[in-house]
Order: structure tokens, then sequence, then C-alpha cells
């Protein structure tokens, strides 16, 4: 006779949640199934048992950046992308691309003030229009492009 895993496996947990077991003291449990809780309580518990915390951190950071780095900076740059800690930012001019540079301290300390939980260590700013040989995460450092058809 075969044995089905997932019919015993069922078994087992069923068994197990109808013990008796102790409430944690933090969270207060429900004396109904059918109770409503509040939003605010349910989405707070889904963010913190997945870990969303910096996503939700780093995301806020892209579609608040005007609050973020204020107007006057937010008006002449874009933030790109996010990745390993290297927060990637396009200017709209190479002279806001240069000051952007000379800010990158500024920035670091702005940005890790007003979105707290976002996980930039370091700034790159692009000058406008600027082409980009890169065609994925692991690319040639120090390439002149493409099949080094230039030179």
């Amino acid at each position: 006779m075969k044995v089905d895993l997932a019919r015993e496996l069922y078994k087992t947990w069923r068994e197990g949640s109808r013990k008796n077991h102790k409430p944690n003291n933090e969270e207060l449990p429900r004396q109904k199934i059918d109770d409503p809780q509040r939003i605010n309580s349910v989405i707070s518990e889904l963010v913190a048992t997945r870990q969303w915390e910096q996503g939700i951190a780093e995301g806020g950071l892209f579609t608040e950046w005007l609050d973020v780095v204020g107007i006057d900076i937010g008006s002449h740059s874009t933030p790109l992308s996010l990745v390993d800690g290297v927060l990637i930012i396009q200017a709209s001019s190479s002279a806001w691309a240069t000051q952007l540079t000379l800010m990158h301290s500024q920035l670091l300390t702005t940005i890790s003030s007003t979105a707290p939980g976002a996980l930039v260590e370091e700034i790159q700013v692009l000058p406008p229009g600027a082409p980009s040989w890169k065609k994925g995460i692991r690319t040639v450092r120090n390439s002149r492009g493409p099949r080094d058809t230039y030179g």
C-alpha cells in the first residue's frame, strides 16, 4: 500500500494546530476567524513576515524623489536604478551632473535621513543622453564597446 505523503503531512499539521499553544505576548489572538481586523495591522504583519521593509523603503525613494532630495535637485535629476546599494541618477544637464557629483556625500546623508530603510551606499551620476554599452549585470569593465569596433 502506497503512502500519500501530502495527506500524512496535512494530518500532522491539523493535529499540531489543534493542540493548545500559549500565544505570544506580542500578538493578541483573535476570538473568531471571522472577526474583522484593521487593514493597517494586516499589512504591517504581512510586510514584517515577508521582510519587505527595505524594498518598500527603496520604492518610496523612487516615488517620492522630489520630497527626498528637494524640488531644486529633484527637478534636474531622475533616479534610474538601485542595485546592491548603488543608486544611479541621471542629471538633466552636464552642469547638474557635475554639481550632483560634488554633492555626493550630502546626497547620501539626505537620502539616509529622509528615506530610512533604503540601502544606498554609493551614488553614480550619469550625464544626459549618455550612451550605455552595458548589456547586462556581468560585463567586461574598461572595454571600448560591443565587439571593440571603435578604435
